[in-house]
């Protein structure tokens, strides 16, 4: 591959690019709607551009490797990533050779084959199918007499029309009723090359986004809330050894590269552990974190305003402290600023000043979930910066009845007497596990036991969790209620024979299950 052709190609694919990257920044709903993807791939290709308007390399196998290198250091997000092992396959199988119709079969192939190798489970739908497809039209017989740029015209065709194809593929996209973003981008990329290439005019302004619909606007926020790339440089690096530790703290991982460098990218909610595990085996560096449930809000944001729909203002903003990645979530897709904390993790009183002042609104409120914390949450309320009301619930369920009363755009007195009254209408009932022999509120209690309260109250306890649960339920049943809240803990405790028998003796009743993952309390209950 000549230096000066590789250059062009290059520029002109970033400028096409470029003039799409906030149409497909908004097209980003998977893996994480935190609407990147095409401000990923262009700085993913402005870095390889900027390399080789630096580099001297002169011999076709110091271009390749420059480029890829280049490719790899410069990897932003998921699609960067993927798109990095893509140049790197296609540098590497064009050859040495004049760039014509047969180097360019070998390099798409080459550049498919490498993409599939880089994600240990490939998910069909994404800028994966595009780039096979792509591969696959270039190998097609009837193709066989076409020059290189008539080729790649048939590639391009191909690419659009997988990419048109790809909500058939991938449920996400379907819902949202968009296209794959990173898919977008390839296709872009490859047009870009095929402008310059047939000597057409490159765009010269920002193409607009199309309408989207709201489906593709409201997304749920991510499982994890950081995305964590960085650069492990060493010797004999082990990529699937530092993948599977990985792969214990969180998601979207992706580990590239060789023995001497690997680019790192992963969804975690702990980045400083991801960054020990590559300081373990070698030194790190280009180190980005990005906090995706923000980019999540902010992409809404944007979105809402551009289609006219924006402009809600937040009078009373709210924070809430919780321990599960669940219940992290629901308490954020409900308007609040979560702090990590609970019965075994208290957060401090900065913690709590901190999330304050992030919150919006002229005005917070503070919902503790846990008795320990009320006392924190008023200290902190004294030392921010903000008008503050501490609603004092003693439970996540407590909060999560208090939470369904709360109205953003609401004043703040408001919001403080509407979630009193919800707190004060709200049973709330846990099953936890006993950790010690005890007598409680006249029930016996043996070590290991389910232990079920009721208001703070003990009310059951025995080795069949069912049976606990269900003298839990019966309890905060009581009187007249009309919505029941089940959240589950960590391990997921089967819930099928409890909402059986809900469904059979409460017909009329809303049931609502949520998967909060809290530790130390199988299942949290409050009955409103």
């Amino acid at each position: 591959m000549e230096l000066q052709a590789v250059r062009e190609l290059a520029r002109a694919a970033l400028r096409n690019l470029e003039a799409h990257r906030r149409r497909i920044d908004d097209l980003n709903v998977y893996p994480v709607p935190d609407g990147d993807t095409g401000t990923n791939l262009v700085l993913t290709l402005r870095a390889i551009v900027e390399t080789l308007d630096r580099s001297s390399a002169s011999a076709p196998e110091a271009v390749v490797r420059e480029l890829t290198r280049a490719a790899l250091m410069g990897a932003r997000g998921n699609s960067g990533v993927i798109f990095s092992q893509i140049v790197r396959g296609f540098a590497e199988s064009a050859g040495a050779g004049p760039f014509d119709a047969d180097a360019l079969r070998r390099a798409l192939r080459g550049a498919s084959d490498a993409a599939y190798r880089a994600v240990k489970r490939p998910v069909e739908g994404t800028m994966l199918t595009v780039i096979r497809e792509m591969a696959e039209e270039a190998e097609r017989r009837e193709h066989r007499a076409l020059g290189a740029a008539d080729l790649l015209a048939a590639v391009l065709a191909r690419g659009e029309d997988a990419l048109r194809r790809t909500p058939e593929l991938l449920q996400v996209l379907r819902d949202a009723g968009v296209v794959d973003a990173g898919g977008a981008g390839l296709v872009e990329i490859v047009r870009g090359a095929l402008l310059h290439a047939t000597g057409r005019p490159l765009p010269e302004t920002q193409v607009e986004s199309d309408g989207l619909a709201l489906e593709a606007i409201h997304q749920e926020l991510s499982r994890f809330r950081y995305c964590t790339v960085f650069v492990v440089e060493g010797e004999s690096l082990d990529p699937a050894r530092l993948e599977d530790e990985l792969e214990r703290i969180g998601d979207s991982l992706l580990v590239v590269g060789d023995p001497s460098a690997l680019k790192v990218h992963v969804h975690t909610d702990d980045p400083g552990a991801a960054l020990a595990l590559g300081t373990a085996v070698g030194v790190i560096e280009g180190v980005e974190i990005a906090n995706m449930h923000r980019q999540t809000e902010q992409r809404e944001e944007r979105l809402l305003e551009a289609a006219g729909l924006g402009g809600t203002e937040v009078i009373t903003g709210l924070v809430a402290v919780c321990q599960g990645e669940g219940n992290r979530r629901l308490f954020e897709s409900l308007g609040a600023v979560v702090v990590e904390g609970g019965q075994s993790l208290n957060p401090s009183i900065a913690e709590l000043v901190q999330a304050i002042e992030a919150a919006p609104g002229e005005g917070v409120i503070v919902l503790p979930n846990n008795g320990n914390v009320i006392l924190t949450a008023e200290q902190a309320a004294e030392h921010a910066g903000r008008t503050v009301r501490v609603v004092p619930s003693r439970s996540v369920q407590a909060g999560l009845a208090a939470i369904g009363r709360y109205v953003p755009t609401n004043d703040l007195h408001r919001n403080e007497e509407d979630m009193l009254e919800a707190l004060a209408g709200a049973a709330t009932g846990e099953v936890t596990v006993a950790s010690r022999d005890a007598e409680l509120d006249g029930v016996a209690i043996r070590r290991g036991d389910y232990l079920g309260l009721v208001d703070g109250a003990a009310v059951a306890a025995g080795a069949d969790f069912a049976e606990v649960a269900s003298a839990v339920l019966e309890r905060v049943l009581d009187g007249e209620r009309s919505l029941l809240t089940l959240v589950r803990g960590e391990g997921e405790p089967d819930l099928s024979e409890l909402l059986a028998a809900l469904e059979r003796e409460h017909g009329e009743l809303e049931i609502e299950v949520h998967d909060g993952g809290q530790p130390h309390y199988p299942l949290l209950v409050v009955a409103e």
